[in-house]
């Protein structure tokens, strides 16, 4: 079975774009040393995961989408409306699986976040 092992954010602003997720999630930023702007995103250590990339947007069709597991939605919902991005899709429970629900960053990728949580909708 394959998995994913890479994400790729497009931005217009890219510094803009490493403001906020290094505000709302920590992670760092570190520009890639080849032909065309491209910046290597390393999400952390600890638990499952992935890292990935991000680019300047070609066109504005292009898009990202990925969810992210966070401990609890609620507070990190909040960090991304501190940090100018804005919630698309209402959090919903999942039942058996935890809380999920949609944003749009600030370079109009969509994102979505889960808290697992096995009693969700019980």
């Amino acid at each position: 079975m394959q998995r994913i092992s890479h994400f790729e954010l497009l931005a217009n602003d890219p510094a803009r774009a490493e403001s906020f997720y290094s505000n709302v999630f920590g992670w760092t930023f570190t520009k890639w040393d080849g032909p065309m702007d491209y910046w290597m995103i390393a999400t952390g250590t600890e638990g499952p995961g992935i890292d990935g990339g991000m680019g300047r947007r070609n066109s504005p069709e292009e898009r990202a989408n990925n969810v992210i597991d966070v401990p609890s939605f609620d507070e990190w919902a909040a960090r991304i409306a501190a940090n100018g991005g804005t919630q698309t899709v209402p959090k919903s429970a999942v039942p058996g699986v935890g809380y999920l629900g949609y944003f749009r960053d600030t370079e109009g990728n969509e994102f979505g976040l889960i808290q697992f949580d096995a009693a969700a909708g019980s």
